[in-house]
């Protein structure tokens, strides 16, 4: 495989290198010291959880207004945070996702537990980035969540490929030594028959089963029922006249977790994981360009796809003399099993004709990860972090490889026969510091290296600082390499798709059709992040600013430049495409908070989000259609100890069009519509029946603001008007109305 040449400023990896190895000498002093006297100074994790890029939604939060189902309805009210779709077509524009920072769902890693969780990779990767998948953050039920850290910037590159955008790490509750036990069950009724409601019931049990055994065990089942058909009757744009746009499917989830703890000794505990989830969906009549069969209307309602995760990890965590240990192994596995679709043009992503015939997909992953924080005495008080981690996936899928090259043959790359597997790993070393320059000032400086099978070698240095203006105001910074490798999509050369036309970029060679494969030689994509914050505190009132930028490199997508023209038995030409990586891009803007202590009853919370520019620098397009500023604003109001509520409201901004096709043409129309901006309030309250009983209501979208799915952002019905006309522009999405909910918690 290719190897690239690291890519970094020599001058910048020079300073990280040093200020790493500064710390060196002051190890021989301090390995006689108990640890005691320096673990005043925490690891260099722990400061970047303290940048000015990191939310914190804890357990009272979700308590307070809890998510329907998936976690991602909470976690987009945290600064930088908005939900997308997977691509910026529009193409399965429902199922939205978590989008930091403007860098695309793709560039969100997430993780439960600090391990990551990528069981979206199980699901094909269309021609324009398009999954058909709702993403990650529905693995684990909501009462389960401690809280969820939402890591923005440069404090998320310490966490290796899929964090250039950002880290979501869902922390779970822990067992316990004393017996608790939890059931709670959830019902929501929208004011819209058309939209899907939801009822759920969760249970957890925690307690210990011996001197040093402690369990924590958890179930959970819900469904949230699927959109109607109708739903955006009336609504569709001028391309789609003749198609009806799918609102939200619905889903049902099962989840089982346990958790065995042992305290082996002091100080040492070990932990083992097991977990299940599964999440079927209910049809709603979608396919990736909104066309239709006699096999998609039939299937309406029944569940045409499904993803199941069983997930294994043991990890271990210690306290030695000379400093602290982490160390874990997790291996999961998902199998994605849903009715096969075409892979050619107009008929990619419909089911094929005939009788359903389902298919699974089967991904495992495999993480070892080990690290040891050493705290350091010597002219600066330092904790030290060294570590190593080994990563590797490896995907089966047994339909994707299945179309025939019978529209030419392309030369190493069989017509049929072609191997449904594909792998990758990566292998890890990472050096950490954390630095205290002065009792002001503290420096956070860190070095990541990965070396991928495929895109090769990758350094990602790291420098981060914190500094005490006074008593009350806080001066943080950071700067960060962030990176992704290529997905098992993107590199697999057996991987092809096709279009007879209108979907390949216009050449001048007479081509007639297209093929885009795979690519073993992609680089890996890169992000220099940056930013600078000012914060300033004085007993609850708090405020803030933070300024982000994000210089993105070698973004992966499909090249619009053949890279050979194939000739058919016919003498009709095609051209071969592949997934190739484009030159820069940038994504800037401004994150606020401002928290104002009305009273000793009622706090004030509000957070927005501004976006400067995001931009490809070549062609001057947006990297995601996200808005173009968001507002969170909460009242907090502590009625009484026994009773709570909260009022929130978000505004959206304007949420504009993408200027250009997939071709490079301007679009035009309502291909090039933007969304208006848009707010929408909700009131959410708990009451406390009894010492062991809570009852929780409220009303989501008190003003009935909906928003309705008008198609794809461009028109596929007809080859004349493709992508410059008929398109539904920004408005690829549906937001429910108004929605009342209520819940009922018993505790022990």
């Amino acid at each position: 495989m290719q190897s690239h040449p690291p890519r970094i400023p020599a001058r910048r990896l020079a300073i990280a290198l040093a200020l790493a190895y500064a710390s060196l000498p002051s190890w021989a002093q301090s390995s006689e010291k108990s640890l005691a006297e320096v673990t005043v100074l925490g690891t260099a994790e722990e400061t970047l959880k303290q940048a000015s890029g990191v939310s914190v939604i804890g357990a009272q939060d979700i308590e307070k207004h809890p998510p329907a189902n998936d976690l991602s309805e909470i976690i987009r009210t945290m600064p930088g945070v908005n939900l997308t779709g997977n691509s910026t077509s529009g193409q399965r524009g429902n199922n939205r996702q978590i989008d930091l920072r403007g860098m695309g769902p793709e560039n969100t890693l997430i993780l439960v537990d600090g391990k990551p969780v990528s069981s979206r990779n199980a699901v094909r990767y269309g021609w324009r980035g398009e999954r058909d998948s709702r993403g990650d953050s529905n693995w684990v039920p909501a009462q389960q969540v401690e809280r969820i850290e939402v890591i923005r910037g440069p404090a998320a590159a310490r966490y290796g490929s899929g964090a250039a955008g950002g880290v979501v790490n869902i922390v779970t509750k822990k067992a316990t030594k004393e017996t608790h036990g939890q059931l709670t069950v959830y019902a929501n009724a929208p004011e819209h028959a058309e939209e899907g409601a939801t009822r759920r019931m969760n249970f957890s049990l925690s307690g210990p089963l011996a001197e040093n055994f402690s369990y924590r065990l958890y179930g959970n089942a819900n469904e949230t029922g699927a959109d109607g058909t109708y739903i955006n009757a009336g609504h569709q744009a001028p391309g789609f006249a003749t198609t009806l746009p799918a609102g939200r499917e619905g889903v049902r989830n099962r989840d089982l977790g346990a958790q065995l703890s042992w305290n082996l000794l002091p100080g040492h505990t070990l932990d083992l994981d097991l977990n299940y989830g599964r999440q079927g969906n209910i049809y709603t009549g979608d396919t990736q360009n909104i066309n239709s069969n006699s096999n998609v209307e039939t299937l309406r309602g029944q569940e045409t796809n499904a993803l199941a995760r069983r997930a294994y990890a043991l990890t271990h965590k210690g306290k030695f003399d000379f400093g602290t240990s982490l160390s874990y192994v997790q291996r999961s596995e998902t199998d994605n099993t849903r009715i096969q679709e075409g892979l050619a043009g107009g008929t990619e992503g419909i089911f094929l004709a005939g009788t359903p015939a389902y298919l699974s997909n089967q991904l495992e992953d495999v993480t070892a990860h080990s690290e040891l924080n050493l705290p350091l005495r010597g002219r600066f008080n330092q904790m030290l972090t060294v570590g190593a981690e080994w990563s590797g996936q490896k995907l089966k899928d047994p339909s994707s490889n299945t179309q025939a090259t019978t529209f030419g043959t392309i030369p190493g790359v069989s017509s049929t026969g072609r191997s449904p597997d594909a792998s990758a790993h990566t292998v890890s070393v990472f050096a950490e510091d954390n630095v205290e320059l002065s009792p002001n000032l503290l420096l956070t400086p860190g070095i990541r290296y990965d070396n991928h099978t495929q895109s090769g070698a990758n350094w990602s240095p790291a420098l981060n600082l914190t500094y005490l203006l006074g008593e009350k105001i806080t001066l943080k910074g950071g700067i960060a390499r962030a990176y992704k490798t290529p997905n098992l999509y993107q590199s697999n050369p057996n991987y092809l798709l096709y279009s007879s036309g209108n979907g390949c970029v216009a050449v001048s060679n007479g081509t007639t059709g297209c093929y885009l494969q795979g690519n073993p030689d992609l680089k890996a994509e890169t992000s220099d992040n940056k930013e600078l914050g000012i914060e300033f505190k004085d007993g609850g009132f708090a405020a803030g600013v933070t300024w982000f930028r994000n210089d993105y490199r070698d973004k992966v997508q499909a090249g619009t430049t053949p890279v050979g023209i194939i000739t058919t038995t016919t003498a009709v030409t095609r051209s071969l495409y592949q997934w190739t990586n484009i030159p820069e891009a940038v994504v800037q803007g401004l994150e606020g908070n401002l928290r104002v202590p009305v009273n000793t009853a009622l706090d004030w919370v509000t957070n927005v989000t501004y976006l400067i520019e995001s931009r490809n620098k070549t062609t001057g397009d947006y990297l995601s259609v996200i808005p173009e500023y968001t507002i969170n604003s909460m009242l907090d109001w502590r009625v009484s100890d026994t009773l709570g509520a909260l009022f929130s409201v978000t505004l959206y901004g304007k949420q504009e069009a993408m200027k250009l096709d997939y071709k490079g043409k301007p679009v035009t129309g309502t291909s090039a519509d933007a969304l208006a901006p848009y707010a929408i309030a909700s009131l959410s309250g708990n009451y406390s029946l009894s010492k062991h009983l809570k009852l929780g209501a409220g009303v989501n979208n008190i003003f009935d603001k909906r928003q309705f799915r008008a198609g794809n952002a461009v028109s596929v019905s007809s080859t004349a008007v493709y992508g410059t006309s008929g398109g539904a522009g920004a408005a690829t999405y549906n937001e429910p109305g108004r929605t009342l909910y209520v819940s009922l918690t018993s505790t022990f």
